[in-house]
C-alpha cells in the first residue's frame, strides 16, 4: 500500500498561478526518491502540503492511508513526529548545544528524561557527531550543521524522511558523508525523499526520480537521472 500518495492535487496560490498542477504519485514504505526540477517548480510546495503547512486548492494528500487535509487539528503533531524534515538552512536553535537541538524535539513532545538520554546520543552516533555533542551551532561547519539537523529529525523514529535541499549550504566535501547517511538511513526502512537541484548525486545513485517543470509531473523514472 501507498505510504504517501497525491491524487489529482493543485495548488494555486492566486489566480492564474499553479504552483502544482493536477500531480498524481504515490511513494511505497521504505522507497528512496529524489524530487527534482528548477526552482518554482513546486518541490518545496509538495513538502509543505505533506506536513499540512498549505492546504490543496483541490486533489487530495494521503499519508498512510489517511487524508491529510482530514486529520484533527490535534492530530497535526502526530503526522508532524512521523514526518521528519531536514531544510537547507539548517533551522537549528544558536544558544543550544548539539545534544540540547537535537533534545528539544523530544521535550515538545513530553518525553521523558530516561527517554531523551537514550535517544539523543543514538541518533548522534547515527550521523557521526557523538563528540560535538557539547559544541554550539557556530562551533560547527556547514555540513556538521545538517548532520544535526538530520539527527533532530530522527529522534521521533519517522516513518519519512523529507529532505529538502540538504546539500545546498554545505561544502562539496561534507556532501559525501551527508548523502551517505541518508542511504544508511534509508537501508534501515525509512522512507527518503529528498527535493535536490544536485544533478551528479542523482545521476550517481540511480534512485527513483520524479520530475517537476512548471508544477508538473514531467518524468518518473526508476533508476533515473537528473534530466533523463
Amino acid at each position: 500500500m501507498p505510504q504517501i500518495e497525491f491524487k489529482d492535487v493543485t495548488k494555486e496560490y492566486e489566480p492564474g498561478f499553479k504552483a502544482l498542477d493536477k500531480i498524481s504519485f504515490s511513494v511505497v514504505p521504505g522507497e528512496f526518491v529524489f524530487v527534482v526540477g528548477p526552482s518554482g517548480a513546486g518541490k518545496t510546495t509538495i513538502i509543505k502540503l505533506l506536513i499540512r503547512e498549505e492546504f490543496p486548492t483541490s486533489g487530495e494528500v494521503f499519508f498512510n492511508e489517511e487524508n491529510v487535509v482530514e486529520i484533527e487539528k490535534s492530530g497535526v503533531s502526530s503526522l508532524r513526529r512521523n514526518i521528519g524534515v531536514v531544510f537547507q538552512d539548517f533551522k537549528l536553535l544558536d544558544s543550544k548545544n548539539v545534544f540540547e537541538n537535537v533534545s528539544i524535539a523530544l521535550e515538545v513532545v513530553d518525553a521523558s528524561s530516561e527517554e531523551i538520554k537514550s535517544v539523543v546520543p543514538n541518533v548522534l552516533s547515527m550521523v557521526g557527531l557523538s563528540d560535538k555533542m557539547f559544541k554550539f551551532p557556530n562551533q560547527l561547519s556547514g555540513g556538521e550543521k545538517q548532520k544535526l539537523s538530520i539527527a533532530r529529525a530522527l529522534a521521533h523514529e519517522p516513518d519519512v524522511l523529507i529532505a529538502d535541499e540538504p546539500t545546498g549550504m554545505i561544502d562539496p566535501e561534507s556532501v559525501d558523508d551527508i548523502i551517505q547517511i541518508l542511504e544508511k538511513i534509508n537501508t534501515l526502512g525509512t522512507t527518503v525523499l529528498m527535493a535536490t537541484h544536485d544533478e551528479p548525486i542523482v545521476n550517481k545513485l540511480k534512485k527513483r526520480v520524479l520530475r517537476l517543470s512548471e508544477g508538473k509531473i514531467v518524468s518518473d523514472k526508476k533508476g533515473g537521472k537528473y534530466r533523463g
